[in-house]
């Protein structure tokens, strides 16, 4: 599987990498998921905290302990689980980062992150203080780079001029194509992008019309669009999976597409996409076919 370059990090990453937020807890059925994965070259495997209150993070380093020097291994900090309750609250202070670390570093069993994640942003945040913690880790050697996973246009914003981010995780698809107002932007800073939900809830899969048949559209894809882009995407390439996974990578500034798998089958079904042959002119043909929306929210 070909490899690319995160940011400026030094980190090479594989071309599909694995969210780790979907993998069963019966240990023989992730053991398998996991082995998948490494056998066909994928080296990313991606958590966070959040996850189902730090379980995942336990599974993940438990799975792939006897792997850490073959990995590339990324996590989230910034939602903080109430200790009584089932509540989150957002904090991205310093103290609170410097002191998480530690817990997701047991939680995986690893003396380091490869790539730690602000798992969000928010412009009320003293984004001065969080870039400082992630900037503190790194000398010390438990990060090798960090990133944020966001959506809001301001906060990338903001990140991409007063940080080193080597990443930006974004959701970004076929259906959903409002980072391209950004991505040239940027790559030309020297800085990645890897995706989530690139395969739009499994809309972009050979079962995206039963998907759809629920009648509630996606984004601004009323019923009726949706259907008829789904129709339309199919007619272009026989599998739209593949169509769905390399029309996002085709562009230079991603870096890796992150996909969930809860069962080894669903994963080989995305690796089988990405070695599917898809061309240039399929991909541009896909492009007029949907929409590229705008974030309407978080501009200034």
């Amino acid at each position: 599987m070909k490899k690319n370059d995160l940011g400026n990090s030094g980190i090479e990453i594989s071309e599909i990498g694995l969210g780790c937020m979907s993998l069963p807890f019966d240990l023989p059925e992730a053991k398998a998921i996991v082995r998948e994965a490494l056998e066909h070259g994928i080296n990313y495997f991606d958590t966070a905290d959040l996850y189902n209150k730090g379980k995942n993070e336990e599974l993940v380093g438990e799975l792939l302990k006897g792997s850490r020097k073959d990995i590339v291994l990324a996590t989230k900090v910034g939602n903080e689980w109430d200790a009584h309750s089932d509540e989150v609250k957002w904090n991205a202070t310093k103290p609170y980062i410097l002191k998480q670390v530690h817990n997701s570093l047991k939680r995986l069993q690893t003396d380091y992150i490869d790539v730690y994640q602000l798992h969000g942003g928010m412009m009320t945040d003293n984004s001065e203080e969080t870039i400082d913690a992630f900037e503190s880790l790194k000398k010390e050697g438990l990060i090798r780079a960090y990133g944020i996973s966001s959506i809001r246009p301001n906060v990338i914003k903001r990140f991409l001029a007063d940080s080193d981010i080597a990443s930006i995780m974004m959701q970004y698809s076929l259906l959903d194509r409002r980072p391209e107002e950004f991505l040239e932007e940027i790559g030309s800073a020297g800085r990645s992008v890897v995706t989530r939900g690139s395969l739009a809830r499994g809309l972009l899969t050979n079962s995206g019309l039963k998907r759809a048949a629920d009648g509630k559209g996606y984004l601004t894809y009323d019923d009726a669009e949706l259907k008829a882009a789904l129709q339309g995407l199919m007619e272009i390439h026989g599998n739209l999976n593949a169509l769905a996974v390399h029309s996002v990578l085709a562009n230079p500034t991603v870096a890796s597409v992150i996909a969930g798998a809860s069962s080894a089958d669903q994963l080989r079904e995305t690796l089988a996409a990405y070695d599917t042959s898809v061309s240039a002119e399929q991909i541009q043909r896909a492009k007029k076919l949907t929409k590229q929306d705008r974030y309407q929210e978080h501009r200034e």
